[in-house]
């Protein structure tokens, strides 16, 4: 990978290609697992959501000033226990490091942060790789029909298609040392 990586606030004039490319991120990684699907597995309001949450930090990632990628974080100054919101890495540029440069970089911006969470649907087993194997974050809980994900105030039903919305797996990175 090219040593012009960086990760910098998102800018209003990137924020159409940005959800663009985060929908088109999400949607493959789907239909690679169940095949086409005509609905968007991440809709634009769902993007709106986590912008528009308190605290909510959106980032661009650029290789050579192109963007490659993007993350949104929710930062909680008080508690700093913070949430990885969203992390997509560009269709076609995967396998490259891109996702572990705007991990590591996040990681460095929020050098305060106690814990770290996120969640990703169970299918989506290169996540489960990444977070797990590459940025150290363990899983903490399986959410499925019997054990749900509890809606918290702001949230909307997820509109990801049929039953893989009931299937999500939550991680956390506790960051200072001797916490669980």
């Amino acid at each position: 990978m090219s040593d012009d990586f960086s990760l910098t606030p998102l800018n209003d004039a990137e924020l159409p290609e940005f959800k663009r490319e985060m929908q088109r991120a999400f949607q493959l990684g789907y239909e690679a697992e169940f095949g086409p699907c005509d609905k968007p597995i991440l809709p634009e309001e769902d993007i709106d959501q986590s912008l528009e949450a308190e605290g909510a930090v959106a980032y661009a990632a650029r290789i050579d000033g192109v963007m490659a990628g993007g993350a949104v974080v929710k930062i909680n100054r008080r508690t700093r226990h913070n949430e990885l919101e969203l992390l997509f890495v560009k269709a076609g540029t995967q396998s490259r490091g891109i996702g572990q440069n705007i991990w590591n970089a996040i990681e460095k911006l929020y050098p305060d942060t106690e814990e770290w969470e996120t969640f990703t649907p169970y299918f989506e087993k290169r996540n489960i790789h990444f977070y797990v194997n590459r940025c150290g974050f363990r899983i903490v809980e399986f959410f499925n029909p019997r054990h749900k994900l509890p809606l918290r105030e702001g949230d909307g039903p997820c509109n990801m298609a049929d039953e893989a919305a009931n299937y999500f797996f939550r991680f956390v990175k506790p960051m200072k040392p001797g916490r669980d």
